[in-house]
């Protein structure tokens, strides 16, 4: 796991590309007064530490004593942040809106009120064009100050029209905060507890969606209600693990943008999300010629997206996108191959740590674990199984469950027997503690708890007899996850049919994908008379 400083200054200057070392020295030299200049040092010697060490930090600027650091420090942060300011992206509409309302300010202080009711009038124009409320309210608190003391045109006339527009304003406002913070709230629900574990977590998840819906959902048509209305169906649809309507709404999201192409540029994040969760939705209900097209369209978005992507949203694209292939590996039974990722999943998580929030790195752990089980590797699993496990954070605690699952399957392939009986008992007691208790994990552990005594012989009829009672609870939509998390069927068939757990999922891959694969082409085939 890596171990960067969570030193502010540091990361700050860790997040800088080249071009903005460089332009921020420019900068600095402007203003290289006393303080000037020690904050230069100061700059270049953060810029080469691997890790923040103060001490070594007051050796090699000896000018700079411990009371002033400081105060040192927090001069550099502004200035790096200032020396960003003067380079921002262009094609940020939302570092356009603000600057554009600087000016506008600027014109009207100067007393020139005519330039700044054209400038506004124009800002206001592009926040109808692409759906940005805040600051068409902005625009217009503006327009009104100015005509409180400056009579532009009919003053009835202009009154009524400011008056409507705030009203307009405000109900898309009111409906905007009301859905995207019911969006947070199930959004929030399911980082903590994962899926609903029973009838009790799907009325609650239930409860909290009816609570914050504004009335006639249906018959909202902006793009920001929408998209927020869609992403609480996509969550709540999720953990309630009501996997055709997490399909169908997750597929309206992606298709609120690709009716209004402009907003991938202005929103890429919910864009990249909506993505994700799509991929998601394919890769569960196993629509595999779907998951390609979808996986296809986002790499060609990331690729495009390189011109405009912020930081931010260039890593949450890594995120989401090596999510997606390792799942295309898990579907295709391809475990071995999937490894070739990991040493490029591991150097972006030690290069965008500070970027990179608890959560993803604990589903990273937990799939890379996987493919190493898959692959016939255990012991390389039980590195990353052991982070998972000794890191106390509260988040996912279905996925800290499951981890334990694979922790003790993981030890059971490598023989270690007289250690497995003590671990089902200390994985037991977890998830009774965490409420994660369903009905396959605990025949996993009684067969965990049992198995060791078996004979050779006794032990494949005990797979079957497992195997066949875990077939029953499939269905079960509260045992589900249980199957998405941990493939344990495969997992069964594999050891009864004494092959690898990947030839299983492989084989299980042609049967399905290959003859759909092949109607496909014979349909598309063109027909000679």
């Amino acid at each position: 796991m890596p171990n960067k400083s969570r030193d502010a200054l540091f990361q700050l200057i860790k997040a800088l590309e080249k071009s903005e070392k460089r332009n921020f020295k420019l900068f600095a030299r402007r203003y290289a007064g006393a303080t000037g200049f020690k904050s230069l040092q100061l700059f270049a010697t953060l810029d080469k530490m691997d890790d923040y060490d103060e001490s070594l930090l007051l050796k090699r600027n000896r000018h700079i004593s411990k009371q002033q650091l400081s105060n040192i420090k927090a001069h550099l942060h502004r200035q790096i942040l200032a020396s960003l300011q003067l380079i921002s992206d262009e094609s940020n509409i939302h570092i356009q809106f603000h600057e554009h309302m600087v000016h506008a300010r600027i014109l009207y202080s100067k007393g020139l009120y005519m330039q700044s009711l054209k400038l506004l009038e124009r800002l206001k124009e592009q926040a109808k064009t692409y759906y940005q409320f805040a600051y068409w309210l902005q625009v217009v608190r503006l327009e009104k100050e100015i005509e409180a003391h400056h009579i532009s045109k009919s003053m009835e006339n202009r009154v009524e029209e400011l008056a409507k527009e705030v009203e307009q304003i405000h109900g898309h406002l009111a409906i905007i905060d009301q859905l995207s913070s019911l969006s947070l709230r199930l959004y929030g629900w399911f980082i903590h507890l994962g899926q609903a574990r029973n009838s009790t977590d799907a009325a609650a998840v239930k409860a909290l969606l009816e609570q914050g819906l504004p009335p006639e959902p249906q018959q909202l048509t902006g793009f920001y209600e929408c998209m927020y209305l869609y992403q609480s169906y996509t969550w709540h649809s999720f953990i309630i693990q009501d996997l055709l309507s997490y399909y169908r709404h997750s597929q309206k999201w992606v298709d609120l943008f690709e009716a209004e192409p402009v907003m991938k540029k202005i929103e890429p994040a919910h864009y990249i999300k909506g993505l994700h969760n799509l991929l998601m939705a394919h890769f569960l209900i196993r629509n595999i010629d779907g998951f390609y097209k979808t996986l296809n369209s986002f790499e060609n978005f990331v690729r495009e997206g390189s011109s405009f992507m912020d930081m931010n949203q260039q890593v949450q694209s890594f995120v989401y996108l090596y999510n997606a292939r390792i799942n295309k590996h898990f579907t295709e039974g391809t475990f071995t191959e999937g490894l070739a990722l990991v040493p490029v999943i591991e150097e972006q998580l030690e290069k965008h740590h500070p970027q990179i929030d608890r959560h993803r790195e604990l589903v990273f752990y937990y799939k890379i674990a996987c493919l190493y089980v898959g692959s016939g590797r255990p012991e390389k699993a039980l590195d990353y199984l052991n982070t998972i496990i000794n890191w106390k954070v509260d988040l996912r605690t279905d996925l800290q469950c499951y981890s334990r699952l694979l922790y003790l399957i993981a030890h059971y392939e490598m023989g270690n027997t007289e250690l497995l009986e003590y671990l089902v008992k200390s994985v037991y007691r977890y998830m009774t503690k965490m409420d994660n208790l369903l009905m396959v994990e605990k025949e996993i552990l009684a067969f965990l708890r049992t198995s060791f005594r078996l004979t050779p012989s006794q032990i494949q009829d005990a797979f079957r007899q497992l195997l066949e009672r875990l077939r029953s609870h499939q269905h079960d939509p509260y045992e589900f996850r249980s199957y998405t998390y941990l493939d344990i069927i495969s997992w069964l068939e594999s050891k009864i049919e004494g092959v690898t757990l990947q030839t299983i999922i492989r084989q299980k891959f042609e049967e399905q994908y290959e003859p759909t694969r092949r109607k496909k082409l014979e349909k598309e085939e063109p027909e000679f008379y």
